[in-house]
């Protein structure tokens, strides 16, 4: 069986919506369609859509491989642009998305860096606190920090992205430091909105633990979180691409060492490997040498997890 082709069979009878729509657009027989998806079944061991006179459904694995089944076959088209293009200079406009604080903490500088080296390229990036629909609003790519990825989204994973609990040295003047997370609820915590107060995750000798805290101050923006933990406003939980070369100058103070908060990945998000430029090519494997597995933000700052 050839497996790409029992896949473009698959994914071509889900979005024609019939195995007799799908061999006319592929330039099949319905029965080799039929032959193909038997064969797709039988090398998965699972049943992959429910076939009636009128209508075709996916099953619960049906729906689960269809999305890998689309990243196979973008993968395979975007090896052979590879091998046909390869030494295509990027240029053109490539759009970014990222959040405000990312953007301006660190991303501003990358992409700086990467027109200068491609002078043909022109970058347009949108720093928006939400999630973008790349289809939708003709992005490009995205960077995320998340655990949770769209799995109908290509994510090439770039880094890591560690938080640190801290607050400035004015507020320490007139408040005891927190020794553990329980102290915390004795302190003004500026939060992230959401339903009006935050639940803040750590953990300590490899065991999670969570503590909801409150405070008068709650935003949307981590750029303002910070502004107002470096006022004096109470105990901040700041990620440390934002918050380091700040806590180095001692301009705010690491609290809270033993307990590690959540630690996230920060991925390059882009909606299919069909047709990849060579500018978003190259964008990729530049931000992947930008930002290493062990960012250089936390030198100093906070301790690796285990």
């Amino acid at each position: 069986m050839d497996k790409l082709l029992a896949m473009q069979a698959f994914v071509t009878v889900v979005d024609c919506g019939s195995q007799t729509a799908a061999a006319d657009k592929l330039g099949l027989s319905r029965p080799v369609i039929s032959r193909f998806l038997a064969e797709l079944e039988d090398w998965t061991g699972a049943r992959l859509m429910h076939r009636t006179t009128r209508r075709l459904t996916l099953t619960a694995v049906g729906a689960q491989m269809l999305p890998l089944c689309r990243r196979m076959l973008d993968l395979a088209e975007d090896m052979q642009a590879i091998a046909t293009h390869p030494e295509d200079e990027p240029e053109g406009l490539l759009r970014i998305t990222a959040s405000t604080s990312f953007g301006q903490a660190q991303l501003t500088g990358a992409i700086t860096e990467f027109v200068a080296r491609y002078p043909k390229v022109r970058i347009d990036m949108q720093l928006l606190d939400r999630t973008v629909n790349l289809v939708d609003e003709r992005v490009d790519l995205a960077i995320r920090i998340t655990n949770e990825l769209d799995p109908n989204l290509i994510a090439r994973r770039l880094t890591t992205c560690r938080s640190v609990v801290c607050a400035a040295p004015s507020y320490l003047k007139t408040h005891v430091e927190p020794k553990t997370i329980e102290d915390l609820s004795l302190h003004n915590c500026l939060t992230h909105s959401y339903h009006g107060s935050s639940l803040w995750h750590f953990t300590r000798d490899g065991e999670p633990s969570s503590v909801a805290v409150n405070g008068n101050v709650s935003t949307n923006d981590s750029v303002t979180t910070l502004q107002a933990a470096l006022c004096g406003s109470g105990v901040a939980l700041l990620p440390t691409y934002l918050a380091a070369p700040l806590v180095r100058k001692g301009e705010l103070v690491a609290l809270l060492p033993d307990y590690q908060p959540m630690t996230l990945s920060i991925h390059a998000v882009y909606a299919s490997r069909r047709h990849v430029s060579a500018v978003l090519r190259a964008m990729l494997d530049f931000l992947v040498v930008r930002f290493p597995e062990e960012p250089a933000w936390d030198s100093a700052v906070v301790a690796p997890q285990s």
